[in-house]
């Protein structure tokens, strides 16, 4: 055992001393801006659509473009807080400026629901929001912008803070790699008690004292997170930038590109390798034309013998970027479920917003409804874990489902999970019209919605896990980072797809003076129709998805060593999530 951590330095440059640096409290120091990152976030998108309904006096098809816009973008700025974690700043100043960011942005969003300039005179008549005067233009552009502040500080933080977690744990080292698990159950408990917080108490909040002292909170706590995460720095170890995987396969492209006309050898010994022998992967036939970057050729090396990664790459590099090509079938097919999971957030809190939502004389706030889609989430994992993995194992001998039987089984229940909503939203919109257009609340219990809450949580536990697990294990070592930000795309362009079937639903169906699918008012809208659609390209992708998991996806034949992650490893690429 030495007195320094091998790859680890200190605040000041040095080796990091072991008793001097890292360790458990540091890394629990990084954990309370992961709690108020949750708590902003997801404090504001689960109420965000009852907000810009009722005082912002939107369409509710225009609500929902804004709330799955503004999570979609949350995900996508992932990547570049990876991107300039790994290349630029390092992990620690990425934490400490996009936690800064995202302090101003919940500080903005307190000011713009606080003053009345910034937002539309209150709407006084009861035949819903069309005689209402909406949001103009300045005032909707100041929601924005604190909007994407948010959203660019959650990019950011999301890239780096378990990362950072992580390096303050030496894995060479026994006792620090069983302190590194001990930190990711903790870590996994502060995301499920800040998400906790956010649909229950934070939401409560808002509905009952006021948003903008609800969106202070946030920001206050986030400050105060900030102060603390700061106060670590002395007892922090830093690891050194290694650049950005994307940047490598970037180069593939290019590399094979430039030599596009020129042919493959016969024996492909002949390309150009220069990797270690333990980290070499060795060639495989598909994806061929990327097997030109290792062609070697006239002008490739700079100084005589160092090659221009730009024009010439070795074998492993280009096997590397043909294994992350292999996971786009498997990436592409799980999109669709993030759109459905986006209706959880948007027109299921809408339906809820029209219902009875009292227990006695308590209301449930509508945005709190998503606390069921926590709680599946976590019984889900319960259950797998201490039933199904056992049983499991004594009848098939494995411990658990493989990841793709997990993605298939997510995708399954998020069909189910349609079908649930289109059965409860017929109800509702029956119920509707029975009654009183003038009526508020509509008497129907907000209960109805709970199983495709529940159906479509469960479905999140299994797609997750699996998903997360298949682009760590299927990825190549050294672009476990990028393997990650490439699963939380499918996130992003979930809520993105949502937004796009929105407005095309919405311009197909409400054309020609007609109300639509998506109408402004809910109670005059077909959601039942739109969640059948859902339902139905939820069903082709399954199916689609089944043919890519069992005919066209071949995993490498690599070593073993690159095949297989510790449960550490598995842990660390959770620097995106």
């Amino acid at each position: 055992m030495t007195w320094t951590v091998a790859d680890a330095m200190d605040y000041k440059g040095l080796p990091a001393q072991r008793s001097k640096t890292g360790g458990w409290v540091p890394a629990a120091l990084i954990l309370g801006i992961e709690i108020c990152e949750r708590l902003s976030t997801m404090g504001i998108a689960v109420n965000l659509m009852t907000y810009l309904g009722g005082t912002m006096h939107l369409p509710s098809a225009a609500s929902a473009n804004i709330v799955t816009d503004f999570m979609g973008t949350s995900f996508l700025l992932c990547l570049l807080g990876g991107f300039l974690a790994d290349t630029f700043l390092g992990r620690y100043n990425t934490i400490a400026i996009f936690a800064m960011i995202q302090t101003l942005g919940t500080g903005a969003l307190a000011i713009s629901t606080k003053l009345p300039q910034l937002r539309p005179p209150p709407c006084h008549s009861t035949s819903g929001i069309d005689n209402c005067k909406r949001a103009n233009g300045f005032q909707m552009g100041i929601l924005y912008m604190a909007l994407y502040l948010i959203a660019l500080g959650t990019g950011g933080l999301k890239s780096s803070v378990s990362g950072f977690g992580t390096d303050q744990f030496d894995d060479r080292d026994e006792k620090e790699k069983s302190q590194m698990v001990y930190f990711f159950n903790r870590f996994f408990f502060f995301i499920s008690t800040g998400t906790l917080m956010a649909v229950t108490v934070l939401v409560y909040i808002q509905d009952k004292v006021g948003r903008s002292c609800a969106y202070a909170i946030c920001s206050v706590s986030m400050f105060i997170a900030i102060m603390v995460f700061l106060s670590g720095t002395k007892r922090y170890r830093y690891k050194k930038s290694l650049g950005s995987p994307i940047v490598h396969v970037f180069q593939v492209i290019v590399a094979a590109t430039s030599k596009r006309k020129m042919d493959i050898p016969y024996n492909v010994a002949s390309l150009y390798e220069n990797s270690h022998e333990a980290s070499i992967i060795h060639h495989t036939d598909q994806f061929r034309f990327l097997d030109k970057a290792a062609i070697v050729s006239d002008g490739d090396f700079e100084g005589g013998s160092i090659p221009n990664p730009w024009k010439l790459c070795s074998v492993t590099m280009v096997e590397e970027v043909k294994m992350m090509a292999r996971l786009l079938p498997i990436w592409a097919t799980t999109i669709v479920f993030w759109t459905v999971y986006a209706q959880m957030i948007t027109f299921s809190v809408e339906q809820a917003s029209t219902m009875d939502r009292s227990i006695g004389n308590f209301q449930i706030p509508a945005g709190s409804l998503t606390v069921f889609f926590v709680a599946a989430i976590l019984i889900t994992l319960a259950v797998y874990d201490r039933l199904i993995m056992p049983l499991w194992k004594k009848w098939k001998g494995k411990p658990g489902f493989t990841n793709l039987q997990r993605i298939a089984i997510g995708l399954i229940l998020s069909v189910i999970g349609m079908s649930a909503a289109i059965l409860a939203e017929r109800k509702r919109l029956s119920v509707a019209r029975a009654t009183s257009s003038t009526t508020a609340t509509l008497p129907i219990s907000v209960f109805l919605l709970i199983p495709q809450f529940f159906l479509v949580g469960s479905g999140e536990a299994f797609i997750y896990t699996g998903q997360l697990d298949f682009f760590i294990t299927q990825s190549p070592k050294g672009m476990k980072t990028m393997s990650t930000g490439l699963f939380l795309t499918t996130l992003s362009l979930g809520f993105f797809v949502s937004s796009f079937l929105v407005s095309i639903v919405k311009k197909v169906t409400g054309s020609n003076g007609r109300q639509g699918w998506l109408a402004d008012n809910i109670n005059h809208s077909r959601l039942d129709c739109f969640y059948g659609l859902l339902a139905i390209l939820s069903l082709i992708n399954f199916v689609i998805y089944l043919f890519c998991a069992t005919l066209r996806y071949k995993p490498p034949k690599t070593k073993p060593s690159l095949q297989m992650e510790t449960i550490i490893n598995g842990h660390i690429a959770e620097d995106k999530c």
